[in-house]
C-alpha cells in the first residue's frame, strides 16, 4: 500500500546571511538539525519516496538526512548552479516516477508541522485533475512577501509579489510560504512553461500556481491554523527565534505527560530525551539529546546532563553537578557541585559535594563503578578506572587511585587513600 505521495525537499543553498561555513540547513536547534525537523515532518505524510535537492555542503546534507529517514526511498539530486525554486523541481523531476501527487517543501521551515502537510495534500486531492494547493498564512506583518489574491468568491486568482503589488495588494494579509502540492501528472508540462525572463534570470516555483489557474485548474490556498509555523530561518537571529518555539513544543510535551518543569524560560531540552512522570526539572537545567530520566527523579538546579546520561528511578542530581556517559542508580543521589564521566552508580548510593571521576587519562577515557549504598564523601576523587564497592565508603577530600582495591564495607580516606582500619 503506497500514499502516492513524493516529497521535494529543497536544501541546496548556502544561507549567506548566517554568515557560516556551515550550511544553512544544518544549524541546530535543541540538539537536531533545521532539516531533520523538516524531514520529521514530512514523514508524517508516509511519502513513498523523499528527494533532497542539495548543493551547499551537498556531502555534509547528505550524510545528515540519511540519518533522518528509516524505511523510505531517499534520492537526492544536486542543483548546480542555482536558479532559482523553479530550477531546483525542475532538476527533482526526473527522479519523482510515478507518484500521483509532489509536496515541495524547504529545509529551513522547521516550525511546520505534520498536521499542516498533511492539510495541504488533503485539499490537492479534493481537487480536480491537475488540482494544486499552496500553504498560506495570515500575518500582522506581511511586508516582503507574496500576497494571496482572492476574487469576490474567494477563490484564488493569483500570487503577487510586493515588488509588483499595488498599495491596495499590500495591505492583503495572506501571504504565500512558498510550500505546494501539485499533481504530477500536469508537473511536468508546467515546468516547461516556467520561464526566467525576470531580473534575476531565475525560474521561481511560484509562477507553477499561476500556470494552473490560467489553465481554469483548482489551485487551493491552505490557511495556517497556527501562523508561526510560516516562520523560515535565514539569519542566526531567526534561528534563535525559532529554537525557542521548537524549545517550548518540547517543554510543553513533557509537561502533558506529567514532568514538572519549574521554569521554563531557564530549562533547556534537547530532542530526543526522555523523562518519566512525577519527575522535577528545576531551573537553568540543561538535557541534550540522548539522556533517559526515570520517574520520581528531581534534576537541578544548574545541573548539564550530557548525551549518555541516565538517571533511574527516584534518582537526584542536583547544583552545578554535570553528567556524561554514566548511570546514576535508583534513589541514588548526586545534588552538589560533581562531575559523574563514563560511571556506572548503584542504588541508593550517595555522591558527596565537589566528587571528580578522573576519566581522562589525557588519551582515553576509562569507567568506573560504585556499588550500591557506598558513600562518597565530599571532595573525593576518583582515578578511573576504579571500584567502590557495594557499602564503602571513602573520606572527604580522599584521592582513590588505580591502584587502589577497595572491599566491600571498607573505609578509604586520605591522599593517596588508604583502608581506614577499624578501631581494636
Amino acid at each position: 500500500m503506497t500514499s502516492g505521495t513524493t516529497v521535494v525537499l529543497l536544501a541546496a543553498g548556502k544561507g549567506t546571511r548566517m554568515k557560516s561555513e556551515r550550511p544553512k540547513v544544518l544549524h541546530e536547534l535543541c540538539g537536531r538539525s533545521m532539516l531533520g525537523w523538516v524531514i520529521e515532518a514530512t514523514l508524517g505524510l508516509e511519502p513513498d519516496r523523499i528527494i533532497v535537492v542539495i548543493g551547499h555542503g551537498a556531502a555534509e546534507v547528505e550524510a545528515a538526512a540519511r540519518a533522518e529517514v528509516s524505511g523510505v526511498d531517499v534520492e537526492f539530486v544536486v542543483q548546480e548552479p542555482q536558479l532559482g525554486t523553479g530550477h531546483a523541481l525542475k532538476v527533482a523531476a526526473p527522479a519523482i516516477g510515478d507518484a500521483e501527487r509532489v509536496v515541495v517543501t524547504y529545509g529551513d521551515m522547521p516550525l511546520l508541522s505534520a498536521e499542516s502537510l498533511a492539510s495541504l495534500v488533503e485539499a490537492q486531492k479534493n481537487g480536480a485533475g491537475g488540482a494544486v494547493s499552496i500553504l498560506t498564512a495570515v500575518v500582522d506583518q506581511p511586508f516582503g512577501y507574496g500576497r494571496i489574491v482572492r476574487g469576490e468568491d474567494q477563490t484564488f486568482e493569483r500570487i503577487v509579489e510586493q515588488k509588483d503589488a499595488a498599495p491596495h495588494e499590500r495591505l492583503i494579509d495572506e501571504i504565500n510560504l512558498g510550500v505546494y502540492c501539485f499533481a504530477r501528472e500536469t508537473l511536468d508540462d508546467d515546468l516547461a512553461r516556467l520561464r526566467d525572463d525576470n531580473a534575476q534570470g531565475e525560474f521561481y516555483i511560484t509562477d507553477l500556481a499561476g500556470i494552473a489557474a490560467g489553465d481554469g485548474r483548482r489551485v487551493t490556498p491552505v490557511v495556517l491554523d497556527d501562523a508561526s509555523e510560516a516562520q523560515g530561518v535565514n539569519d542566526l537571529a531567526q534561528l534563535a527565534d525559532v529554537r525557542w518555539q521548537v524549545q517550548m513544543r518540547i517543554l510543553e510535551q513533557h509537561m502533558a505527560n506529567g514532568v514538572r518543569i519549574v521554569d521554563p524560560a531557564t530549562t533547556f531540552v534537547d530532542h530526543g530525551v526522555e523523562i518519566g512522570g512525577d519527575t522535577e526539572i528545576l531551573p537553568c537545567t540543561v538535557l541534550r539529546g540522548g539522556v533517559r530520566i526515570g520517574s520520581g527523579c528531581e534534576v537541578g538546579p544548574f545541573t548539564h546532563l550530557r548525551t549518555g546520561a541516565v538517571l533511574e528511578d527516584g534518582a537526584q542530581v542536583g547544583n552545578f553537578t554535570e553528567m556524561k556517559n554514566s548511570r546514576l542508580g535508583a534513589g541514588s543521589k548526586a545534588k552538589h557541585l560533581s562531575y559523574l564521566g563514563d560511571t556506572v552508580v548503584g542504588a541508593r548510593a550517595n555522591i558527596g559535594a565537589g566528587t571528580i571521576f578522573a576519566n581522562y587519562d589525557g588519551k582515553a577515557k576509562h569507567p568506573s563503578v560504585v556499588g550500591d549504598r557506598a558513600f562518597i564523601g565530599s571532595g573525593t576523587i576518583i582515578v578511573a578506572p576504579n571500584e567502590i564497592p557495594a557499602e564503602a565508603t571513602t573520606g572527604a577530600g580522599a584521592v582513590l587511585t588505580r591502584s587502589a582495591k577497595m572491599g566491600e564495607g571498607e573505609t578509604w580516606v586520605g591522599l593517596p587513600a588508604r583502608r581506614l582500619d577499624p578501631p581494636r
